[in-house]
């Protein structure tokens, strides 16, 4: 898959370029939520996972319900692929945990992901920023809004 394409599939639409629909969305964040309150409780073996702080930005659900790629962002983006090896770890034990807080009919198994949309966003800032592209804008565009 493309990387175009799964930021794409991250901000709406599935692999298809159809929308997600309503139930998708729904149980994509009952999901979330059920996932934040699991890690934020911390009572985790592993030890990679126990009283570490990560925050669960998005949970896109396939079509079916069976599959969800969870999006999540370590505090400050410390140690990252260590976190996220650790939460592919412990995927079985949370999709369970899941299964108990959510009710469906199935589980849908759990694929963690780095979220990197907050480092996108801030290149993307940066960029506006910069002295070349507020040369290039004139005294009566600058990106704030801001006029001359």
């Amino acid at each position: 898959m493309s990387r175009h394409r799964r930021i794409d599939r991250a901000r709406g639409a599935d692999p298809a370029g159809r929308a997600r629909t309503s139930r998708q969305l729904r149980v994509g964040e009952e999901v979330r939520h059920a996932l934040a309150a699991i890690l934020e409780r911390g009572d985790m073996r592993d030890p990679d996972l126990r009283g570490a702080s990560i925050t669960v930005t998005e949970a896109d659900v396939s079509p079916d319900l069976r599959n969800a790629t969870i999006f999540v962002v370590p505090l400050a983006g410390a140690d990252g692929e260590r976190l996220l090896a650790a939460l592919r770890r412990a995927a079985p034990w949370l999709r369970g945990q899941v299964a108990q807080r959510v009710e469906l009919r199935h589980a849908p198994d759990l694929r963690f992901e780095l979220d990197r949309s907050f480092d996108h966003a801030h290149r993307i800032g940066e960029l506006l920023h910069s002295p070349d592209v507020a040369r290039d804008l004139g005294p009566s565009e600058k990106p704030d809004g801001e006029s001359g």
